[in-house]
């Protein structure tokens, strides 16, 4: 009997709450609380503070299902195991257990709750290089526990080490590690190896040749860089993510993520209405599924389509799933599946406070406005270059070259494939360093930063109005960036107000405190709690000041902060900006005193 994702979900969760591990709740698609990244892209993002050394209020073992979204594999999605939108397993230890431990129970979970084929299941381990030794312990584990030499391969840093830069590239001080990747073989029947590049060399987990499939990944982060290579940390993360779609194409023993309960019943009414059989029309019809859950969950996340940020992907994928559905000739509009995509998910509460209609209503917009970009686009085939038609009117790749042999117009495929991959490489290169620049490390600088973060918030809010919320931040060792809700410019005399009234609190010296407290508490005693994510059971609650010199701010925060305001220097504001209707953005800075 087949194993539902559901079910799946379900078992993971209780198998490490059964070993002490905290639940914790999914963070949203959009961190609201950081502009610095678009997307939550793994499941590990939402926890770098912790994994960076920050106390996290539930404990030391923590265990959830995250929603995550990828831009960057917009153009991945058509074979059996790409999709944007997808669900992250994952189990945290935050300096309690490490290798041993985590092998165990993840073998015992694939083998055991899921059922997996021993025989079926690889793995790799990182082989070592002159700074890092080779994870023979891993190996041992992985031996002990019955898998044997010939499904254990063993690759170098670009396979299996993790850290949030390239190995290379990582800075004197950041934690990173080995990792042990675990693949699923659906067989021999399978092997497409003259597709892959080592189709010279030996099958193996990581030839991409399609018959294995990546299920899981443990990270031992368990070094930090320094200036004379690589030193063990004294507190060890664990850290294991196994993508949902994937680990229940294993359970049925199909290697396309499409055939699961998580895609399927779109899949069914597609081929209802059309009258089209998959196995012929997979490549689109896997595009329309994807897209279109990926964009339901951006929507219920607040993300509108446009030509910016957020907007700008969300646009791409209503657009392309359009094309393909007219492509496909489906008497069908792409918002008629939004509540079968939504019953998908009914065990789980994402949708739980969604209105459907509102969902539809934001498709249904986009189609009529997508109806006359096609009619101007039309206009321009043959006085635009294929990419200007691809990145401005929203054509997919195979729209325009439909286009262009209609007009008997020359399409350049190469030339537009390079501009592809140079855009696909801007958006890589912008996301990394747009999420390395978030609450950059836990430096000194950094720290007191943050703290004058507070005291901006509770100044904005004493000073201009109770209207004032946090948007988000942005700090690095050299300035502060804070985005709130505003409609005006702030005048120069409401700046010198705000400055004043900061350094006063920083020349107080107030002590800054921290307590854990459930979340409804910390409302109670008056807790700023505006961001969109769903809290766990406990929250971090950070005070500045106290009775005896009063309480000047108050908020739910995950940290770093100083003990004391007196060491922070000089508070001054710099240049303020617009980020969109109602959100002004205000950089500051802090001089030595």
């Amino acid at each position: 009997m087949k194993i539902s994702s559901a079910q799946i979900r379900q078992k993971y969760l209780k198998f490490f709450a059964a070993r002490g591990h905290a639940v914790i709740p999914s963070a949203p698609l959009v961190p609201e609380n950081d502009p610095t990244t678009l997307f939550t892209g793994s499941g590990m993002q939402p926890m770098l503070p912790y994994l960076l050394g920050q106390d996290h209020p539930l404990g030391t073992r923590l265990v959830d299902s995250q929603r995550c979204f990828r831009a960057q594999d917009i153009e991945e999605v058509g074979d059996n195991r790409h999709d944007t939108f997808f669900e992250m397993l994952g189990n945290w230890s935050l300096g309690d257990y490490f290798k041993k431990e985590q092998q165990t129970w993840i073998w015992e979970f694939l083998t055991k709750e899921l059922g997996l084929n021993p025989l079926e299941l690889y793995v790799s381990v990182f082989k070592g290089n002159d700074q890092v030794p080779r994870d023979e312990e891993a190996s041992g584990n992985w031996k002990s526990l019955g898998v044997s030499s010939s499904h254990i391969s063993y690759y170098g840093v670009n396979k299996n080490w993790w850290a949030r830069s390239s190995y290379a590239d990582m800075p004197i001080g950041e934690p990173g590690g080995p990792d042990s990747e675990i693949f699923y073989d659906f067989g021999q029947k399978l092997l497409l190896h003259e597709n892959s590049i080592y189709k010279n060399d030996q099958c193996h987990p990581n030839c991409d040749c399609g018959r294995f499939m990546e299920i899981g990944n443990n990270v031992f982060m368990a070094y930090k860089k320094t200036l004379k290579g690589f030193e063990q940390l004294g507190k060890k993360n664990i850290d294991f993510g196994g993508g949902l779609e994937r680990l229940t194409a294993a359970t049925n023993n199909d290697p396309d993520i499409f055939k699961t309960d998580l895609f399927w019943p779109l899949i069914e009414k597609l081929q209802t209405i059309s009258g089209l059989k998959y196995a012929e029309f997979e490549k689109p019809m896997r595009i329309i599924t994807d897209h279109l859950k990926a964009s339901l969950f951006l929507i219920t996340d607040g993300v509108m389509p446009n030509n910016k940020a957020q907007g700008y992907f969300l646009r791409r994928l209503l657009r392309r799933s359009m094309v393909k559905i007219q492509q496909l000739k489906i008497n069908l509009k792409l918002e008629e599946l939004v509540d079968d995509a939504i019953l998908i998910y009914k065990s789980t509460d994402y949708f739980k406070n969604t209105d459907s209609r509102n969902i539809k209503r934001v498709i249904a917009e986009e189609g009529n406005k997508f109806e006359k970009t096609l009619r101007d686009g039309l206009k321009k085939v043959g006085l635009v270059s294929a990419f200007d038609l691809f990145q401005s009117y929203g054509f997919p790749k195979e729209i325009i070259e439909e286009l262009c042999a209609e007009k008997q117009i020359m399409f350049d495929k190469e030339k537009f494939e390079k501009e592809i991959i140079k855009h696909q490489e801007l958006s890589r290169t912008a996301s990394k360093g747009m999420f390395k620049g978030g609450l950059a490390d836990n430096s000194e600088e950094v720290t007191k930063l943050h703290t004058a973060t507070h005291l901006l918030h509770a100044a904005l809010r004493k000073f201009i109005g109770t209207h004032v919320q946090q948007k988000g931040s942005n700090i690095n060792s050299e300035r502060l960036r804070f985005d709130f809700i505003h409609n005006s410019k702030l005048a120069e005399k409401e700046k010198s107000v705000i400055e004043n009234w900061i350094n006063q609190q920083i020349t107080k010296d107030l002590p800054v405190s921290c307590n854990a407290v459930s979340l409804q508490k910390a409302k109670e005693e008056g807790a700023l709690a505006f961001f969109g994510e769903k809290y766990g059971e406990k929250v971090n609650v950070y005070t500045i000041g106290d009775e005896k010199t009063g309480i000047v701010s108050i908020e739910v925060c995950g940290g770093p902060h100083v003990a004391r305001t007196g060491g922070l220097g000089i508070f001054k504001l710099g240049k303020e900006e617009s980020v969109s209707a109602g959100i002004k953005r205000v950089y500051a800075f802090l001089k030595p005193k």
